[in-house]
């Protein structure tokens, strides 16, 4: 039995102006898999994803998602979908606690006992935010702790596990180790491996190679633009990315 793609994605083409920024990229993402997109700035790879999670529309090739072609024309229509965007800054409201983040604009409300007045319904939401960190394996002190006394992994895992609370069915995680200490990074490793346990493929943005190799299936390569390069992580090893990366190496190239 042949399995189907999660996310693919065909001949994708976005310009700005006279610049082609992701110039006719394919790509599939299988469930369970994870893929680490690679290269170096300015490559393509942040506009690649946008484009993927409705931040912007392409104006070539066509994506499909469990197996419909889709059109997002906006973020919030890719996430309906499920497809969950996790960027470096984690747009989390610093000011709430840990169950609030994971509900966050998704708030559950309940009727007061005094007329028609509706409260948030904090034990619910609590109670459901225990349950998906028992499942992701993630430990806090206490779950009413504000989002800016938490640490930098901390908050990977309180967004990651928001995204899986609502049923994300492809994750898309753009330099989810920046700027983290290696326990920490260790950590938002082992989330990501959790995910594929649970069949939820990952798409890793990132240029800590390392990272890549520890967690990944595939890794695709992007270089001005196009994809260069597709290799099992198995079989290829830092030296050679570095070069597809820089250029050196280019599979589209024809033979000399």
């Amino acid at each position: 039995m042949i399995m189907e793609p999660m996310l693919s994605v065909r001949n994708l083409v976005k310009r700005f102006g006279g610049l082609v920024a992701v110039n006719h990229v394919s790509l599939d993402v299988f469930p369970g898999e994870v893929i680490g997109l690679v290269g170096d700035n300015a490559a393509g790879k942040s506009t690649l994803i946008k484009c993927v999670s409705g931040v912007y529309q392409a104006e070539e090739g066509e994506i499909s998602f469990q197996g419909q072609r889709v059109h997002f024309s906006r973020p919030i229509d890719a996430r309906r979908a499920g497809i969950e965007t996790i960027y470096q800054d984690l747009a989390l409201a610093n000011n709430l606690n840990v169950p609030a983040n994971i509900f966050l604009g998704r708030e559950v409300k309940k009727r007061s006992l005094v007329g028609f007045v509706r409260t948030l319904d904090e034990t619910f939401m609590q109670a459901e935010s225990q349950k998906i960190l028992d499942s992701l394996d993630i430990r806090f002190p206490s779950l009413s702790q504000q989002i800016e006394k938490l640490s930098g992994g901390q908050r990977q895992a309180v967004a990651i596990a928001r995204a899986m609370y609502w049923n994300a069915r492809l994750m898309i995680m753009d330099e989810p180790t920046n700027n983290l200490g290696v326990v920490e990074q260790r950590k938002v490793l082992e989330l990501i491996r959790r995910m594929r346990e649970q069949k939820v493929p990952v798409i890793l943005i990132s240029h800590t190679l390392p990272d890549v190799f520890a967690v990944t299936d595939r890794i695709v390569v992007m270089h001005r633009g196009r994809k260069v390069a597709e290799k099992r992580t198995a079989e290829t090893n830092t030296q050679e990315i570095v070069e597809y990366m820089v250029g050196v190496r280019d599979d589209t190239r024809a033979p000399a």
